[in-house]
């Protein structure tokens, strides 16, 4: 039996194991900066599996090994979640973790704690099979990654000076093979009128009004926003997402605006463009000079569930690989191997940790993951228990087809 047939085999048969251990994370809540429940759970999992190593680093992320090769490969999951929002909208208990019907149900299972268990089942079939190929395999479990995505990565790069060659981003990709997405950018603009009495509207300068037309100025940026020049990750976008506007008293023209902006960065785009973008379009629809308005790019601070301080510029850079990349075609070539047909390459809609693996500090990086995108921070989500076999098989395979 080759290897491929072994670790289908493997994959089939630890199927209820996987979805038993994701339906375990499923039940112990694990919303951003909130996930100590889950880790400890992870790293029991983890050496129940018999992983080679497993820890917990500093801002509280698991990283498990298997293997001592030279060359290194991550298979990274975040395991924090959105909250549930209404719960109204939920037709089943969001923190059952009940598997029913070839599902795995509740919050977590495609967004995206079904990548972790598929990742500890591989790492299991790599042991079991004496995987001692040419790459260290480390399955790292990632917190924060809904409230920054990227944080936790830009830590163990840049703190913990852990960097590997390689890395596959199980977030759901339905079982498809993803090579990149967009990036995106947090921008708040701050708008200043003059206040004077409701009564004489024409002696201030409403900060509402100004508003107002920067809104719709937005409105016009993302529309003449263009595509990337091969059009595989699309264009960019713009929104305003929040604003805020006010004045001295419920009988005053307003003296202070601030809109707030989720702009999404194709191939190309940075945080300066974006910054020159708005400033030019809502200077244009103001009547204000740059000097008088401020475009800026907030900062991200939270305290992690180990108490770690760590904060990072809300900025997610771009990312997209080559299809005739080398860890692309491995990953064709494993997905063959598998299953006997080659995976439909494409690309995610929405950002992921490869904004600093991959956009920060350009290692090569591919998804590969369990579950559906549209399934992401929606009510009822669920997993297909069969998702998860697909996925700790092709996690399994990818290291061999790297060393051919």
């Amino acid at each position: 039996m080759g290897i491929e047939e072994q670790i289908r085999a493997k994959a089939a048969e630890y199927s209820d194991y996987t979805a038993k251990n994701l339906s375990k994370m499923v039940q112990v809540k694990s919303y951003s900066g909130q996930e100590e429940g889950v880790c400890r759970l992870i790293v029991d999992l983890c050496k129940e599996a018999n992983f080679d190593e497993v820890y917990i680093d500093d801002l509280g992320s698991v990283i498990g090994r298997v293997g001592n090769g030279p060359k290194s490969i991550a298979f990274d999951a975040h395991i924090d979640t959105v909250e549930v929002g209404n719960m109204k909208n939920w037709d089943f208990d969001p923190f059952s973790g009940e598997i029913v019907d070839g599902l795995v149900k509740g919050r977590g299972t495609s967004d995206q704690e079904g990548g972790a268990a598929s990742m500890i089942t591989a790492g299991r079939i790599l042991k079991e099979l004496g995987y001692d190929k040419e790459y260290t395999c480390y399955f790292t479990f990632t917190v924060m990654e809904e409230d920054c995505d990227g944080m936790c990565w830009k830590y163990l790069i840049e703190e913990e000076n852990f960097k590997p060659d390689l890395v596959v981003s199980t977030e759901p990709t339905t079982c498809q093979l993803y090579r990149g997405h967009r990036g995106r950018m947090e921008i708040r603009i701050i708008l200043r009128g003059i206040s004077c009495h409701g009564s004489a509207p024409e002696r201030g300068v409403s900060a509402s009004y100004k508003a107002s037309r920067a809104a719709l100025a937005i409105e016009q940026l993302n529309k003449d926003l263009q595509p990337d020049e091969d059009n595989f990750l699309g264009k960019g976008t713009i929104t305003v997402s929040q604003m805020d506007v006010r004045g001295p008293s419920q009988c005053a023209v307003t003296d202070y605006a601030m809109l707030y902006c989720d702009r999404r960065l194709t191939w190309g785009e940075d945080a300066d463009l974006a910054i020159s973008q708005v400033t030019e379009y809502v200077c244009k629809a103001t009547g204000d000079k740059p000097e008088d308005i401020v475009v800026e790019m907030p900062n991200y601070e939270k305290t992690g569930w180990t108490k770690k301080e760590y904060s990072q510029e809300l900025y997610f850079p771009t990312w997209k690989i080559p299809e005739d990349s080398m860890l692309v075609q491995a990953g064709v070539r494993a997905h063959k191997a598998l299953f006997g047909k080659a995976p439909t390459v494409d690309k995610w809609t929405f950002s992921t940790n490869c904004v600093a693996t991959t956009g920060r500090h350009k290692i090569p990086a591919i998804g590969f993951g369990p579950g559906d995108e549209n399934q992401a921070h929606a009510p009822n989500e669920i997993t297909r228990v069969k998702d998860l076999e697909i996925c700790a098989a092709f996690y399994a395979m990818l290291p061999y087809s790297l060393s051919k």
